[in-house]
């Protein structure tokens, strides 16, 4: 005979935080440390990767070393190919021998890589310790600093081990974008346009007339003071009213996956040679001609896609030395993949999303049909 007991942990959580855009904005984080942001936090970690490290890392610990906190750096080096679980165990390892414990925050100051890498660490290190988001990138800002998904790579898949871990407070330092390689700056246009694709036509028509004042069409950048904010926030916007109402990504939150199908397998097939703005790119222009084929949108929407992508500095074709078979086979372990099937999210038009049945924002797709529009992509 078994007996058994009912555990109620019923509650309510307040996951909200503030976005702060500007420029230069240490003194800034400084001045909320200072009037307790973070209350009961005795040690502060700076996470950072080797490109950012001299520029941006280095001088906030010397800051806060100044103003009085317990800081230390911790580095990695630069790029996807060193988001990993090794490099997560190698920092946590770090951390543990200089002791660290539950009474400490992390600061990721960086790109994508950093604050996903960093934001997974935080919400696991000690059961989840409190991070602050100092995002130095245009990718950063549009997407991988805010909502609080983490995560880090491995051979089969990009970003499939992670958890959810908000930060305390996010800043978008538009300064920093100054300091990018421009390749770097058309990397996180992807995410941006991704963006006004999915939920904002005013912002697609704003970035079809304004693109030129960020990225000449030589590839030099412009950046614009009052267009590059007008960026951040709309960025910040669309994403945090997607999170708002689906923060654990159970079925509205997938539309932040567009272009994320195809883009995702094209990253890791390409050995991360293809930027992650880069690769997503490719897969909005897969999905907006695989869209154009099951009738979600017309030839001509398709085609202001690609000229946007393409007038952002940004691919718009598979590289030669990936062939379909790598791509699809890739494509089945996307995160939402379900019984076997490859599935995509699409734009309805520009601006809106596709519904599917029972309110799905996901749909399976044939490999038939995928395998056969890559092949008419590559003409």
């Amino acid at each position: 005979m078994s007996q058994s007991f009912h555990v109620e942990l019923k509650k309510v959580v307040d996951h909200s935080y503030t976005i702060e855009i500007g420029e230069m904005l240490f003194p800034s984080l400084i001045r909320d440390l200072q009037q307790g942001l973070v209350p009961g936090a005795s040690k502060f970690a700076v996470i950072t990767d080797s490109s950012v490290e001299p520029l941006y890392g280095r001088p906030l610990l010397e800051l806060l070393l100044q103003n009085g906190f317990a800081a230390e750096l911790f580095s990695f080096p630069s790029g996807e190919k060193s988001k990993t679980r090794e490099t997560k165990a190698r920092l946590e390892d770090e951390l543990l021998s200089r002791s660290y414990g539950r009474d400490c925050c992390i600061i990721a100051v960086g790109g994508g890589a950093v604050t996903d890498l960093a934001g997974f660490l935080a919400g696991t290190f000690g059961r989840g310790v409190p991070s602050l988001n100092y995002a130095t990138t245009l990718l950063g800002a549009a997407d991988a600093s805010v909502g609080g998904k983490t995560g880090v790579n491995t051979p089969v898949s990009t970003n499939l081990i992670g958890v959810f871990h908000q930060p305390r407070k996010v800043y978008i330092d538009l300064a920093a974008w100054r300091t990018l390689p421009v390749r770097e700056f058309c990397s996180g246009l992807a995410e941006t346009i991704k963006h006004a694709c999915l939920a904002d036509a005013e912002f697609f028509r704003y970035l079809e007339d304004n693109i030129g004042k960020v990225v000449s069409p030589d590839g030099e950048l412009i950046l614009d003071p009052e267009t590059c904010e007008q960026i951040a926030l709309h960025n910040c916007r669309i994403k945090y009213e997607v999170v708002q109402q689906d923060e654990h990504e159970s079925n509205l939150r997938q539309i932040l996956n567009l272009g994320h199908t195809a883009g995702r397998a094209l990253e890791a097939v390409s050995g991360y040679e293809l930027l992650h703005g880069e690769a997503v790119s490719v897969g909005l222009v897969i999905q907006a001609r695989l869209g154009v084929k099951l009738g979600y949108m017309t030839d001509g929407e398709a085609e202001r896609v690609v000229s946007l992508l393409q007038q952002a500095g940004l691919p718009a074709e598979i590289p030669a030395s990936i062939t379909n078979r790598m791509l699809v086979d890739k494509m089945y372990t996307d995160k939402k993949v379900r019984s076997g099937r490859i599935r995509f999210v699409f734009q309805d038009g520009i601006g809106a999303m596709k519904t599917f049945a029972d309110g799905a924002y996901s749909v399976p797709v044939e490999e038939e049909t995928i395998m056969a529009l890559l092949e008419e992509i590559r003409g």
